[in-house]
């Protein structure tokens, strides 16, 4: 790069506006009021040269001016926000409700929401917030903050610090506030200092030359919003990383000990009690509900045991489980051990847990049973060997029987809601089975010319408690994001950042002022602070050359 020599010898690097060391106008400064011959400078960045505008060789300065676009930015952030609109149209895929017919996701939106739906679900939406591209976008995103934050504060960071009180006339006489006097006397110029100082600027004098200075650190506002729109954005890639995140759903029956699915097989829990209660039917409020639903649950909760692991130091070994936790789980009133957190979620109520079949002779009127046995619905056997000689054998088993668009049977979902089973019935001495099929409120003879038949004589029910486990370390990183972005809100909306040159020359002297927002405010501190003297008031030129 060739650098530019400013008269007054300070050598400043190629793409500077305004001279670092003097402020006298180098190039590039865009006359505002339209005047060619009164121009008003264009003060961003307090004109110094940034990297974006002045590196354009190699490919990493093609994209650092690319990412350094608020353009650029700009259209990122269009993007993601159509997509996150785009992804709230339906239920992401975590948010299927527990009572769906069906928890697949492919049959899910098709049956729900028809062919926009099946058009949701294809294009992949139904997992837009953990999805590849939508990750990248967040980071690019992140990456556009970063670049577009570096690009222009260190070249204002640099500028401000090293700004000097002594200034080219043409800075200042082409500031927006400006004004001439003369014959001021030095007890005026004392008097003016003494004012700026209780109106709590920061007052240097070098050699005559004044510059009164306050507020500078609202001009990092907007830098400090990036750094916790940044710490937001990490937050929210983390929250892809099961480290950071985790958000598991698991079915507990009654008496059922499971190991809690995320906790590393370290954790288990048993079901004590399922507890449903209902609005009564004399209750007003919910009397319409009521008629549609014929219940409306009051309060549905969880009697939990939390089981701790002792032995997973032994991979393969058989669990010792020491208690650490007993408590109710309610809607809005969680369980919570380490650093988990389980909520109740759903229910299903009076879901099978076993059944009881007797055998008897299709002639018999009397139905009397020739044997029984009993099928555990959640774990079923398949060949059961009766003591009167019979073998029956599991051919067919339908935990959630329905017959699909086919008219061929098929299980809705894996749990034991409308069991069916298709037996094989071997007499004894006899390797000819009979086939019935069987469930509740059908018992059907597949030829026929069935000696023996089934029936149902007993069974048992349970309740079925759907829970959530969820971990969210990401929690206090998008806490202290949206701190950090609110302090950089209240410091660039709240504080303005003034600054006031004093140039002597002659028997009098040049003043000119400068704000990057509020300019009534750096007005009325200019008017306060030369009321008791010779000074004349500053000029708004951007109103006159109007």
């Amino acid at each position: 790069m060739d650098n530019v020599k400013c008269e007054c010898g300070h050598i400043n690097p190629e793409g500077t506006v305004l001279c670092e060391a003097c402020g006298k106008p180098i190039e590039g400064n865009q006359h505002i009021d339209g005047n060619e011959d009164h121009k008003l400078l264009n003060m961003r960045y307090d004109g110094s040269a940034r990297r974006s505008q002045t590196h354009n060789k190699s490919i990493i300065d093609k994209i650092w001016s690319f990412f350094s676009s608020v353009k650029v930015g700009v259209w990122l952030i269009v993007i993601a926000l159509t997509a996150s609109m785009i992804g709230t149209i339906f239920p992401q895929e975590m948010y299927i409700p527990a009572t769906a017919e069906s928890r697949d996701p492919a049959i899910f939106y098709e049956d729900t929401y028809g062919i926009f739906g099946l058009i949701y679900y294809q294009l992949g939406f139904h997992q837009l917030y953990s999805s590849w591209w939508y990750m990248i976008l967040i980071a690019l995103i992140g990456i556009s903050l970063v670049i577009c934050s570096l690009d222009r504060f260190i070249p204002l960071y640099k500028a401000l610090k090293r700004q000097k009180a002594k200034r080219h006339e043409s800075f200042l006489n082409r500031q927006r506030l400006y004004s001439e006097s003369e014959n001021i006397s030095e007890q005026d110029i004392e008097i003016l200092k003494a004012n700026l100082k209780k109106s709590r600027y920061n007052v240097r004098d070098e050699n005559g030359h004044i510059l009164a200075e306050k507020g500078r650190f609202s001009r990092w506002g907007p830098y400090v919003n990036h750094i916790g729109l940044i710490i937001i954005l990490v937050a929210a890639i983390l929250r892809s990383t099961p480290l950071m995140f985790t958000d598991e759903y698991v079915w507990v029956r009654e008496g059922e000990t499971i190991v809690i699915p995320g906790t590393s097989q370290e954790y288990y829990i048993e079901n004590k009690d399922f507890i449903m209660e209902t609005h009564d039917e004399d209750d007003e409020r919910f009397s319409q509900a009521i008629q549609e639903e014929g219940s409306v649950p009051s309060n549905f909760q969880t009697d939990v045991v939390i089981y701790q692991d002792s032995n997973t130091s032994v991979p393969g070994a058989e669990p010792e489980l020491e208690t650490i936790l007993e408590d109710s789980i309610q809607m809005n009133k969680p369980a919570k051990f380490d650093k988990y957190t389980l909520y109740q979620s759903g229910y299903q109520v009076n879901e099978f847990t076993n059944m009881t079949f007797k055998l008897h002779e299709t002639d018999d009127p009397d139905e009397t049973a020739l044997d029984t046995f009993t099928i555990d619905l959640r774990n079923p056997e398949s060949v059961y060997e009766l003591d009167s000689g019979f073998r029956v054998m599991i051919d067919k088993y339908y935990p959630d029987y329905y017959l699909d668009d086919n008219g061929i049977p098929a299980s809705e979902t894996d749990y034991p809601r409308n069991p069916a089973f298709v037996l094989m019935v071997y007499p004894p001495d006899s390797d000819q089975p009979e086939v019935s099929f069987i469930g509740i409120g059908r018992n059907i003879d597949a030829t026929g010319e069935n000696d023996y038949k089934l029936g149902i004589e007993d069974f048992e029910m349970h309740d079925v408690s759907g829970l959530t486990l969820r971990v969210d370390n990401t929690l206090p990183f998008f806490i202290i994001g949206a701190v950090i972005f609110m302090i950089g809100v209240i410091q660039g909306m709240y504080w303005h950042h003034r600054r006031i040159w004093i140039h002597p020359k002659g028997n009098g002297l040049l003043l000119a002022a400068h704000t990057n927002k509020n300019w009534f405010g750096i007005k009325k501190d200019i008017e306060n602070a030369i009321e008791t003297t010779s000074i004349k008031m500053v000029e708004d030129q951007q109103e006159q050359d109007e």
